[in-house]
């Protein structure tokens, strides 16, 4: 990054871990400028203690106080779109973790005024900077595998263990009126595959609490996704199984792709010669996060205010959504893009 994409104040608006990560990866790519809001001030001290920032518990007033040119947006993801619009109204690009929010409602109109004031608005979908997707992807368009026919994508993580610092039952994941659920918390899995196929058309979705965990949202998920093209797709997600658990299968005319997050390579089966072939790489969770934010802070820079990456999410949005009506409808639906 060059000296003028680093001389930004920066406001981290949520001081979970999200949070914590944003504000030490913003310093370690060299800003300095730094504050961080919560309305809780308890979850303020760890903040302030390790990186020395400003603290504010009232966000209205972080944004007059300090007039930030970079938000980001760690929050439950009921309050994204608003203190989105408030940032975005504030003249700040705003960075908003993943999902883009619970619901589409004032999401046309967050995307209107990033657009009428030429902010950059990115959400946080750190998996499309994963080495092993980007080889992915490169290989899906460059059609080493053919057209693709099917793809089965696999999350799963028992939720006590994505935070054993906290209380399972606290966080928003465990809260319908927070936006949780693993729908949206594992909307990372809807939004890599349309990334990868395009939009889908049409889907089916089984959704419910199966587990004794004490949650009120929807802990195991299948969606089934049908694309333009005839392409199916099937994507598994949970927060009930032991252990952690990230893949994805693509089956092509011309061969089959296999990537697992966990051993950190990439199988790839070319039907012409009727053998498999191993990619390895080397990988730092952590560097995802990073290159996201690194991407964020280029666009800034070269003022490249386009709207690819909101309206991207917009519709993994609207694809999740759709998922939970599927589940609650028991029906194939088809997606109504808005």
């Amino acid at each position: 990054m060059n000296a003028q994409s680093l001389d930004y104040s920066v406001l981290v608006v949520g001081s979970g871990s999200i949070g914590r990560r944003h504000l030490r990866n913003l310093r370690k790519i060299g800003i300095q400028r730094l504050a961080a809001c919560d309305a809780d001030r308890e979850r303020l001290i760890p903040m302030v203690t390790e990186f020395n920032v400003k603290p504010f518990s009232d966000f209205d007033e972080a944004l007059a106080s300090i007039k930030p040119q970079l938000v980001f947006i760690c929050t439950p993801p009921v309050f994204h779109v608003s203190q989105a619009l408030k940032a975005v109204r504030a003249n700040a690009h705003v960075f908003i973790e993943k999902p883009l929010s619970h619901t589409l409602d004032t999401v046309a109109e967050l995307i209107a005024e990033a657009e009428s004031r030429r902010r950059v608005v990115q959400v946080g979908y750190n998996l499309r900077f994963h080495p092993g997707l980007l080889k992915v992807k490169q290989l899906v368009d460059e059609g080493i595998i053919g057209r693709v026919l099917w793809v089965y994508a696999e999350v799963g993580q028992y939720l006590p263990d994505w935070r054993p610092w906290q209380d399972y039952r606290q966080s928003y994941t465990a809260k319908r009126d927070l936006g949780g659920g693993i729908i949206l918390d594992g909307s990372h899995e809807l939004d890599y595959v349309i990334w990868l196929l395009g939009r889908p058309i049409e889907l089916a979705c089984m959704a419910g609490r199966v587990s004794n965990l004490m949650v009120n949202v929807e802990d195991c998920a299948t969606i089934l996704l049908r694309f333009g093209n005839g392409t199916q797709a099937d994507i598994h997600m949970d927060f009930v199984q032991r252990g952690y658990a990230r893949s994805c299968k693509l089956a092509g005319e011309k061969g089959t792709i296999v990537w697992d997050y966990s051993k950190n390579e990439i199988q790839i089966f070319r039907a012409d010669e009727a053998k498999w072939e191993t990619i390895s790489y080397e990988f730092d969770p952590n560097q995802t996060y990073i290159a996201e934010v690194e991407h964020f802070l280029t666009r800034v820079t070269c003022e490249d205010a386009s709207l690819v990456s909101l309206k991207e999410s917009y519709q993994t949005l609207q694809v999740a959504l759709a998922a939970h009506s599927a589940s609650q409808q028991r029906k194939v639906i088809c997606i109504d893009y808005k």
